[in-house]
């Protein structure tokens, strides 16, 4: 079988650049608008892109100042989106950390009935003391401390998924019976983090439960995704360190017992696309022109763990940064930008204007031809299953990536020429529906009616 490439569109208010709101093309206020949304949703799959996610933090991150700031709840977003589109896959961010097992269990479950199948979530521990004191805590529980409760949080959510049997529904009118109470297995659950004890209020999804999605790459980060994530969204800046991550967490999921096959790794891009390298460096440059750079120093001074003031323009990185053992939050990232920094020898403004259009995620400007080329390298050479697609601006980004390298990527036999019949989520990523954990491999699937109705 052809092996598929995978693509992921990340949405993001009106693109992934910082200054990409302040084009003559752009809406400030799109990020609040369904609208928008509808669009970019139906571009992607008009893209045939397997799906769509959407970030989330439970706090008002960075400046007003500097770009467009807060966001609509993604669950209730994505159920919106849910009926606006008909195959595309919907991954929502939520947090561990400060939400409780049973809640969203029952939100995603009920996202992935009502859009047939195509819910994934997107499970992140939330770092950074703002989320912390936005729920009681003084501060943010340390780096351990939020994957041991994640572990939990993910074992007690499989367990509630998994409460209802497919077939406890019987629906015998003739007999009066809707449902088999002996197919409820209430997960009865008391932990270090949590204690609940009775059966999910829905039925279980057509997935299952929804694609796990993982975006962590510290060792913490990485150990919980080879245990649980199916998906990966991940940020490496060059080839060879795409390599030794694809290979490092493929290694890790065999040793975890599962098949490396059943985790797909998705890099992020930020495609800035001309019909010429020189016109798509002229959109980089315009772009960047339009970075305020005061908000983009005081950014990289909290990513950095650094006093304010601490860093000059037109200088590099101080030699006395704190080591990645002391950081508690976003270990991953912080490495990969001080690690960009010291390779290219960047000055502040330098790494500013690099880090401006996705955070530490690659960027590439050029042609269509030059686009898909470098996505072809990854994907054939043991770097990547697929790609994070992280337009700079949006719409138009979204659009120029489908009208323009899509056909391209068809064309070589890596993504294909539309949908087929309408499957699941995890069916479009090629993984299996999983097995309930309540039954024995050998429990037949076939309902049979209780001998008398079990409900009052």
């Amino acid at each position: 079988m052809t092996r598929r490439l995978h693509l992921n569109a990340f949405l993001m208010s009106t693109g992934h650049h910082e200054a990409s709101w302040r084009l003559p093309e752009s809406d400030p206020h799109a990020h609040v608008e369904l609208s928008h949304y509808v669009r970019l949703a139906r571009t992607a799959e008009r893209g045939t892109f397997d799906s769509l996610f959407l970030a989330d933090s439970p706090q008002l991150w960075g400046s007003l100042g500097q770009r467009p700031a807060g966001a609509l709840e993604p669950l209730t977003l994505l159920t919106a989106l849910a009926t606006a589109t008909e195959h595309i896959g919907l991954i929502a961010t939520a947090s561990t950390s400060y939400n409780s097992p049973y809640n969203l269990a029952r939100r995603f479950a009920s996202l992935d009935i009502i859009s047939g199948g195509r819910a994934g979530w997107n499970i992140v521990t939330t770092a950074g003391a703002e989320a912390a004191r936005n729920f009681g805590l003084d501060a943010e529980p340390a780096h351990a401390e939020r994957y041991a409760r994640a572990a939990e949080f993910l074992d007690v959510a499989l367990k509630l998924w998994d409460s209802w049997e497919d077939d406890a529904i019987v629906a015998d009118k003739a007999a009066g019976v809707w449902g088999d109470d002996t197919r409820i297995h209430p997960p009865r659950h008391t932990g270090t983090y949590f204690s609940v004890q009775g059966a999910l209020n829905v039925p279980r999804s057509p997935q299952g439960y929804p694609l796990l999605v993982q975006a962590g790459s510290s060792d913490d980060g990485k150990a919980f995704a080879a245990r649980y994530a199916e998906a990966v969204f991940t940020a490496q800046q060059t080839l060879g360190d795409a390599q030794a991550f694809y290979a490092d967490l493929k290694s890790l999921t065999r040793a975890a017992g599962r098949d490396p096959d059943h985790i797909k790794v998705l890099p992020g891009i930020v495609p800035v696309l001309g019909s010429t390298e020189a016109e798509a460096r002229a959109g980089e440059r315009l772009l960047e022109d339009h970075i305020v750079y005061e908000h983009g120093v005081a950014q990289l001074e909290k990513l950095l763990h650094l006093e304010s003031g601490a860093l000059e323009l037109d200088a590099g990185l101080p030699a006395d940064l704190p080591s990645e053992d002391a950081i508690e939050g976003a270990k991953s990232r912080y490495t990969l930008v001080v690690e960009l920094a010291r390779r290219e020898r960047l000055t502040v403004r330098q790494l500013i204007g690099r880090l401006g259009g996705g955070r530490g995620h690659l960027t590439f400007a050029g042609t269509p031809e030059q686009v898909a080329d470098q996505i072809e390298t990854w994907f054939t050479q043991g770097a990547a299953d697929g790609f994070n697609i992280m337009p700079p601006v949006l719409p138009s980004g979204l659009e120029a990536f489908v009208d323009h390298v899509v056909p391209i990527l068809r064309a070589r036999g890596l993504l294909r020429t539309e949908y087929g019949p309408r499957q699941t989520l995890r069916e479009r990523y090629g993984l299996p529906r999983p097995a309930n954990q309540y039954l024995a491999p050998e429990t037949p699937t076939a309902p049979a009616a209780p001998a008398a109705p079990v409900f009052a």
